[in-house]
C-alpha cells in the first residue's frame, strides 16, 4: 500500500467520522429540545398526558416533568459541545442518551408516541457517536 492510498484512506475515514458526529451532535440537540418541550410540558399542565393507573412505575407527573427538563438541557449542552469533536462530550453523549433512553422508557404509557420517537432519537445519537473510529 502506497502513502497516497493511505492519506487518502485516512482522509476519508476522517470525514466520514466528522460527518457522524455532526449527525449525532445535530440529533441530540433536537432531542433535548423536544424533552425540553415534555418537561415543561408536563410541569406546566400535567393533564396534557394520558394517566395510567395500574403502571408499574408510577410517578408524579410534576416531578417526572422536571426530570425530563433536565435531561433535555443537558443533552442540549452535550449535543453543542460534540461539534467541537471533543472526547469528553462523545462520552457524555452516549451517557446522557442512554439515559434519556431509560426515561423516555419509563414514561412510555404517558405519552407513547412522543415517547418511541425520543428512543429512536437518542438510538442513532448513541449509534452515531459509538460507531466512529479514531484513526492512528
Amino acid at each position: 500500500m502506497t502513502t497516497t492510498t493511505t492519506h487518502r484512506r485516512s482522509e476519508t475515514a476522517e470525514a466520514a467520522a466528522g460527518g457522524l458526529t455532526v449527525f449525532a451532535a445535530v440529533l441530540l440537540l433536537v432531542s433535548g429540545v423536544l424533552d425540553l418541550f415534555r418537561g415543561i410540558m408536563a410541569i406546566a399542565n400535567d393533564d396534557v398526558f394520558v394517566n395510567t393507573p395500574n403502571y408499574v412505575f408510577k410517578f408524579d407527573l410534576t416531578g417526572w416533568g422536571w426530570i425530563q427538563l433536565v435531561l433535555g438541557v443537558i443533552a442540549m449542552c452535550v449535543g453543542a459541545g460534540l461539534f467541537t469533536r471533543a472526547t469528553w462530550a462523545r462520552v457524555a453523549g452516549v451517557g446522557i442518551a442512554g439515559l434519556a433512553i431509560i426515561a423516555n422508557f419509563l414514561s412510555l404509557p404517558y405519552y407513547p408516541v412522543w415517547s418511541l420517537t425520543l428512543i429512536a432519537m437518542y438510538g442513532f445519537v448513541i449509534w452515531g457517536l459509538c460507531t466512529v473510529r479514531r484513526e492512528r
